[in-house]
């Protein structure tokens, strides 16, 4: 019997014909919606709301709270460019948060309504990651500080100094001497407590460790116990951080004194989180040293006798984001899969996982009511930006709380996501996410965008992002297609480890299989096809360029072009340790091989590299050198710098300017005749 198709379907292309096309100004107007908090007396969410302000090239930040029960989001903060982190009082009366409205971010605190807010730090450094106590009588916050500094006005002393210096060298003894960003100086994370009663912030974490290490990138890595009295928190120890993905979990009592070092493991562990009933103590391990996409397990460990136990070892997936429920007797997490983040829920004894809540979705920032019987999370997809949700923690529909976007996607032409499956090298099954522009007419034949993700442990999903955000592509009038090659993650660890050691192996042939599939179908047009990517995505893009001469055109940004070079400028060097199986002077021949330096005289594809001037994960060289070998190879070829960006291209201007770039870029390739 023939299959009826949906009467939605068939009129979508006129519907979104009628609609602007959701171009880079339309991204810039998305309301970026982070961080909801549920109150203690679950009657309201308070969460952080971004907007772009294109014409200062800002993006200011403000911290809303809607009722659980529905109802307009009202605005708290007004003054500054930068409000964030709202974390509830117990009694959910007050407010703490992070605001740069007096000049740098500094801890606030303000009643639930957003009136009377009132500075309570004046740090040199400013301050981060604001906890309340369980007690309400404290305020867990970050701080850079000097090490050997005894006090607040020393750190204000040296920070005054240092600024006024004309003298700008920097001396190092050590690796680690910069990160993503910015040069290291003398100055460490460390985590203080200040009373609500009065008196200086207390130093939880002296010494000249980085606390929480910087370097990890996961839920909050620090933790009151619910009586207040003890701070856990994530270190590394290592005598050289720069090749060791290896940290632990260390407690204190809140009023300071001798850590206690309480996990044992040669991985990573982190996002401490204790038990409503402060008997047990959840977070996340990696097992394996050294390898930064080594599975995410999760653990429950007894405070009281140490004893630990992974509740995930039969889930072939990492744990993502995590939450106790109100009796202390199961977590709610999530996990990566195929393309989506469902939540899953685990009793903390132990046994299976059982989905709660999924779909064609990314779910995340989980919260449950005191009584259990209700969850809040964030949901977005790779057709509509993050908004916040209420539903019943058995499962079931969920109810939007914030609907910040809706009016601007009800005005544009946004496709949803396709998915289709290729059979790719080794006969592994490959997934790949396909965006057809608005308007799509069947008959059409379209130029083809083929985005490779970077990591290379990543993923494409039904997700939205801001970098390399495939409706805007699809705007432009291109079928985009987003390949999880070997390496990519939410298909089990074995798939992400096939990466390892074989950068231009098999995923190369994933790739190509996928390109052979989509250039076959009817709405492509396989002698206009180009491709993207950023960082490994652009080690690929380089790749491509010295072992395929099928696409028209390809964009490389932040990407790997000599391996060797590359070894001797990055900065968290267990990444190639691990990936390279040792050092460039050890193992020549692995560097070589998978080295796209050693092909440039395949070069023949023009290519746009972009890069930012601040990148040092991915040095500015590497861009360099890839640019001097299209030119010397007199391959049409671009470069565009950033000279004020890191990894990531994030100030709006900039960002703005390079999608604008790169489209045109492409356009003058496969839209010429």
């Amino acid at each position: 019997m023939a299959r009826a198709i949906p009467l939605l379907l068939l009129f979508l292309p006129a519907l979104l014909a009628q609609r602007e096309p959701f171009d880079v100004q339309a991204l810039t107007r998305v309301a970026r919606i982070s961080d909801p908090q549920l109150s203690p007396d679950g009657r309201a969410v308070a969460f952080t709301a971004e907007r772009i302000d294109l014409e200062n090239n800002t993006r200011p930040a403000h911290i809303y709270v809607v009722p659980l029960a529905g109802g307009v989001p009202t605005p708290l903060t007004k003054e500054g460019t930068s409000n964030e982190r709202p974390r509830w009082s117990p009694d959910s009366r007050q407010i703490a948060f992070i605001s740069d409205r007096g000049g740098s971010p500094q801890v606030w605190l303000m009643n639930a309504d957003g009136s009377n807010p009132r500075q309570i730090t004046r740090l040199a450094a400013g301050a981060g990651g604001v906890l309340y106590s369980p007690d309400g009588k404290r305020l867990i916050f970050t701080s850079e500080v000097y090490p050997d500094c005894p006090d607040e006005a020393c750190n204000q002393r040296r920070l005054a100094a240092e600024e006024a210096s004309r003298m700008k060298a920097r001396l190092y003894d050590s690796l680690f001497y910069r990160h993503w960003n910015h040069w290291r100086g003398l100055r460490r994370t460390h985590i203080l407590a200040v009373e609500l009663a009065g008196g200086p912030p207390r130093d939880l974490t002296p010494g000249t460790r980085d606390v929480p290490p910087f370097s990890l990138g996961g839920p909050d890595d620090y933790a009151l116990s619910p009586d207040g009295q003890e701070l856990c928190y994530v270190m590394k120890t290592d005598p050289e951080p720069a090749v060791s993905t290896n940290s632990d979990l260390y407690v204190v009592p809140i009023q300071g004194g001798q850590p206690t070092k309480i996990t044992l493991n040669v991985g990573a562990d982190n996002s401490p989180q204790y038990s409503p009933n402060g008997k047990l103590l959840a977070y996340r391990t990696q097992l394996r040293a050294g390898y930064e996409s080594d599975r995410w397990r999760l653990v429950v460990m007894e405070r009281a006798t140490g004893e630990a136990r992974i509740l995930t070892e039969n889930l072939d997936r990492s744990v993502g984001s995590f939450t106790w429920t109100a009796d202390s007797s199961r977590l709610f997490f999530t996990v990566e899969d195929r393309g989506r983040q469902p939540i899953q829920m685990i009793s903390a004894a132990g046994g299976a996982a059982r989905l709660v809540a999924g779909g064609a979705s990314t779910l995340d920032d989980i919260q449950l009511t005191a009584d259990g019987k209700t969850m809040v999370y964030t949901e977005h997809s790779a057709s509509s930006p993050v908004e916040i949700f209420r539903a019943s923690s058995s499962g079931g529909a969920a109810t939007p709380l914030t609907r910040l976007n809706e009016p601007l996607l009800a005005s544009h032409a946004l496709t949803p996501a396709e998915e289709f499956w290729v059979e790719g090298a080794e006969a592994a099954r490959v997934h790949s996410f396909l965006v057809r522009p608005p308007g799509f007419r069947a008959g059409a034949r379209y130029p083809v965008l083929f985005l490779i993700h970077g990591g290379p442990q990543g993923a494409w999903g039904e997700s939205w992002t801001y970098r390399w955000n495939a409706q805007v592509f699809a705007a432009a009038g291109y079928v985009v297609v987003m390949p999880n090659p070997r390496g990519s993650t939410g298909y089990g660890q074995k798939f992400t480890d096939e990466i390892n050691a074989d950068w231009g192996g098999k995923v190369f042939d994933d790739i190509m299989k996928t390109v052979d599939h989509v250039a076959a179908q009817p709405y492509a047009d396989a002698g206009r096809m180009a491709a993207a990517g950023a960082s490994y995505g652009g080690y690929m893009i380089n790749w491509l360029a010295g072992h395929s001469s099928r696409f028209r055109a390809l964009v490389s940004h932040a990407g790997v072009f000599d391996l060797r070079s590359m070894f001797g400028e990055t900065e968290e060097l267990w990444f190639p340790l691990w990936e390279f199986r040792g050092k460039p002077w050890d193992e020549p021949e692995m560097y070589a091989r998978w080295s796209p330096s050693f092909f440039v005289k395949e070069f023949r594809t023009p290519t746009l590299v972009t890069h930012g001037e601040l990148d040092y994960r991915v040095p500015v060289g590497q861009g360099l050198q890839m640019f001097t070998a299209l030119q010397l190879q007199g391959v049409p070829s671009k470069l565009l710098l950033f000279p004020d960006e890191g990894h990531w291209i994030s100030k709006p201007q900039s960002a703005v300017f390079w999608y604008r770039t790169v489209i045109d870029w492409l356009d003058s390739w496969l839209k010429k005749p």
